[in-house]
């Protein structure tokens, strides 16, 4: 699989989504920590994810090199939101639609159109395997950002108090999924 993005404002090497591996996990960690300083998630949740559901965990990097992005995304509970850095046994026996944990681009490659390829694509395929919609929790201000990748704040009962450690302003987000 090659998703290219557009172009950067500085110059970088050939670029491309591919697959996560358990060798990219100290990449994807440090990725997170200079993005999400507020909500650590550890090696372990990471490494966790990708062993729930290595078909929704991919990298940006040139070929097998260092990865400069990720995304993480899993099946989960409609109305639900996983607490931060938790490790998940199983997915959930009432799983209805395809939860983006994370994505995340290093600085150095943000605003040069990498993340809409990812999110297509992951929303390609959980269409493909019949999940009704993708859903996430934005933080740090992002609403608008998922809002243009087609997802809608969503205010289901109870999820103000579930959204409570991803700290203030995190809106649950949906992006149904239809034919």
């Amino acid at each position: 699989m090659e998703l290219h993005g557009g172009a950067a404002e500085h110059p970088l090497p050939d670029l491309n989504w591919r697959a996560m591996t358990a060798n990219d996990l100290d990449a994807v960690v440090a990725i997170a920590g200079d993005c999400f300083p507020d909500h650590f998630e550890g090696r372990e949740c990471f490494a966790n994810r990708l062993a729930l559901n290595p078909a929704g965990c991919f990298v940006l990097a040139e070929g097998e090199g260092r990865p400069r992005g990720y995304l993480v995304a899993y099946p989960w509970t409609a109305d639900a939101a996983p607490a931060l850095d938790t490790l998940i046994e199983t997915i959930p026996a009432d799983a209805s639609l395809m939860y983006l944990h994370d994505l995340a681009l290093h600085a150095e490659v943000r605003g040069g159109g990498w993340s809409r390829p990812i999110v297509d694509r992951l929303a390609q395929d959980a269409r493909a395997a019949g999940w009704a919609a993708l859903a996430l929790v934005a933080v740090n201000d992002a609403a608008p950002f998922w809002e243009r990748r087609g997802f809608v704040v969503a205010d289901p009962p109870g999820m103000a108090e579930k959204l409570a450690g991803y700290g203030a302003g995190a809106r649950y987000m949906v992006r149904p999924l239809a034919d």
